[in-house]
């Protein structure tokens, strides 16, 4: 049995004295990007809170943690990933995942955010108590298998939109007849020798086109083995408007500076491809004829049969996958595969690739709250039956916030929107005596419209039954727009009509202890 003075849930130690070792005013889920900027965040605006950061892993750092194979790097610029309270310094604009994981360390380390993360605690249950005004939490302690109990006042995943356990892997015929090595991104092994190997990476996401030209440097030949293509184009590696920025103004003013350039160029791009779809494909199809060898077969391998932005956009610094074509390194195949064999793959052309190793770069498992099972005063909530509030809060559940990225430009762009949002949220029911807010679409004035993300990317329609909605108008539509976002978010008042706030109860007696392992 655990005490409710357990170091793993009691506040970090500058939260002394508190009269429940096992209460947080906000419980963030969640140690990766989004973790520790949301605990950063809360630590600047909201410096009354108690918080901890449960993690469920054993380190900081979340996706660039966990992913570790060959040439992993940001595939969107780091002066957007970046936070921007602590603007990105290095000198890639796309930059690899160690400087990432890095500078995520670091960040946590100069704010102090890293003193209330416990690792190795994974929040499998959260249940709102309105009489209460209080989340009673249900963590799983996976060092020990114990099961702990505690209370927060407002809870804030930071948890992704993937599992963490596995990726996607299609059941391909045969692949127990393969005799080589078969491999997942998601758990590369470290002891993995490829050295003058013959590989197939399958795929033709954001993780093949960084796998392919990193391996392609040691091995035998990569071959790219697609069922369809991309859109994919070359950004240099190093920004000249950054390097710009930074030899005329400070530090921070140069930092912020470099964050809207960019955010605003991505967001350029994305109302083009939308509007103008065939002059953009026209564009990047120069940019091919420009990169691959004269006479490739651009129309087979590089040309989507969707629009522009219908899919994830991918993009490889300075060209390295076009240059590993180039070398004849690597190359491209567009087929599918029949079936595994013993010495590689069989597509249905009849072609047969042989491989010493297949990496089966095949996409993520959707997982929306970490796989949190949500209640509400005994209620279980099913999160795909309820629209987003702002694309951060769920109708209908109070005192939840989640930390969604963009699907069309920098994932921390949209999450620093939303933990400024949610401090303001915090310090306006503090300021007012107010514990309850909780967004209602009152009298459905905002119809579904579909899933929060709204992309046709394989990996989101495979779960988007599992998801969110979003709705027909504000504030429950989900517009892929940081100036949309920033004024949504940033500007306007958080007592808009449509969020609704309760008064903290009374208490009569004192709160049980709520820490309980068993």
């Amino acid at each position: 049995m655990a005490s409710s003075a357990d170091p793993a849930t009691a506040p970090a130690p500058d939260r002394p004295g508190r009269c429940d070792p096992a209460y947080f005013d906000v419980l963030i889920v969640g140690a990766g990007l989004s973790g520790v900027g949301a605990g950063a965040y809360l630590q600047r605006h909201c410096p009354w809170a108690s918080y901890a950061i449960f993690e469920a892993r054993h380190g900081i750092g979340g996706t660039w943690d966990l992913f570790r194979y060959p040439g992993i790097r940001s595939d969107s610029d780091m002066h957007t990933l970046g936070y921007s309270f602590r603007p990105w310094d290095g000198d890639k604009s796309i930059a690899d995942g160690d400087s990432i994981l890095q500078y995520i360390k670091d960040t946590a380390a100069e704010t102090g955010v890293d003193a209330h993360i416990r690792f190795r605690h994974r929040v499998t249950a959260a249940e709102w108590s309105t009489e209460e005004a209080r989340w009673h939490v249900t963590v799983e302690r996976t060092d020990t298998d114990e099961t702990v109990h505690l209370t927060a006042g407002f809870l804030f995943a930071c948890s992704g939109y993937y599992r963490y356990d596995h990726g996607y892997l299609p059941d391909f015929a045969g692949m127990d007849d393969f005799a080589g090595t078969l491999v997942h991104p998601q758990v590369w092994p470290e002891d993995l020798d490829y050295t003058g190997r013959r590989i197939v990476v399958i795929g033709s996401g954001a993780t093949a086109v960084t796998l392919v030209p990193a391996l392609a440097r040691s091995a035998a030949h990569v071959t790219m083995l697609q069922r369809s293509p991309t859109y994919i184009a070359s950004l240099p590696e190093r920004s000249p408007v950054v390097k710009l920025l930074r030899r005329i103004l400070p530090p921070m003013q140069a930092g912020t500076a470099a964050k809207w350039f960019h955010a605003l160029t991505t967001q350029f791009f994305y109302v083009m491809s939308r509007r103008y779809p065939a002059a953009v494909k026209r564009m990047l199809r120069k940019g091919l004829e420009r990169s691959l060898p004269e006479g490739y077969d651009i129309d087979t391998h590089f040309t989507p049969r969707y629009d522009p932005w219908d899919q994830r956009f991918c993009a490889v610094p300075d060209g390295d996958l076009f240059a590993a074509i180039r070398d004849g390194t690597a190359s491209v195949v567009t087929d599918t595969i029949e079936r595994f064999t013993e010495k590689g793959l069989r597509l249905t052309s009849g072609r047969e690739i042989e491989a010493d190793v297949v990496v089966t770069a095949t996409g993520l498992e959707l997982l929306f709250l970490g796989g949190i099972a949500l209640g509400v005063d005994g209620e279980a909530v099913d999160p795909s039956t309820r629209l987003t509030y702002k694309g951060m809060m769920l109708e209908g559940v109070p005192n939840l916030a989640v930390a969604l990225g963009y699907v069309n430009a920098s994932w921390t762009l949209k999450c620093d929107l939303t933990c400024d949002y949610v401090c303001r949220l915090l310090n306006h029911m503090r300021d007012r005596g107010l514990s309850e807010c909780v967004p209602r679409n009152d009298a459905g004035t905002a119809a579904e419209e579909g899933p929060v993300l709204a992309l046709t990317s394989g990996y989101i329609q495979r779960s988007a039954h599992l998801l969110p909605k979003q709705g027909t108008r504000q504030p429950w539509r989900v517009h892929q727009s940081y100036l949309r976002d920033y004024r949504s978010l940033k500007m306007s008042d958080v007592d808009d009509g449509v969020m609704h706030f309760g008064a903290r109860p009374r208490r009569t007696a004192a709160q049980p202890p709520a820490a309980v392992a068993s």
